[in-house]
C-alpha cells in the first residue's frame, strides 16, 4: 500500500555525498581507554584511623578522589576487615576503623 516516500533531488544529493569516514564508528569499534587513579594510601590511612567515622564523601573530599575511587578503597578495606559498616542506608554507609579508635 503505502511504499517508502521518494527523495527530493537535493536529499539524493546529500546521501551520495556522505562518505563512509564520516559515519560514527560503532560502539565495539571504538577505542577504549582505561584511566586508572593512584590513591595516596598512607594520606587515606590516616584519615581512617584519626576519624571516628568514615564515609565515602568525606574521604573523598580528604585525599583529593572521586567518590567512585574513594568507594571503590573502601570496599578493598572491608573485604580486607581493615573497617566495618557500622550503619547507613541507600548507598551512604557510615564505617569505623576496626583497628583505629
Amino acid at each position: 500500500m503505502g511504499g517508502s516516500k521518494n527523495k527530493s533531488p537535493a536529499q539524493k544529493e546529500k546521501s551520495q555525498g556522505k562518505d563512509v569516514k564520516d559515519k560514527k564508528p560503532k560502539k565495539s569499534e571504538r577505542n577504549s581507554t582505561t584511566t586508572s587513579v593512584i590513591i595516596n594510601e598512607s594520606k587515606a590511612t590516616k584519615y581512617i584511623n584519626e576519624s571516628k567515622i568514615i564515609t565515602v564523601q568525606g574521604l573523598a573530599r580528604q585525599i583529593d578522589v572521586k567518590i567512585s575511587t574513594a568507594n571503590s578503597f573502601l570496599q578493598k578495606l572491608l573485604g580486607d576487615g581493615t573497617i566495618k559498616k557500622i550503619g547507613g542506608y541507600s548507598g551512604h554507609h557510615l564505617y569505623k576503623s576496626v583497628s583505629g579508635n
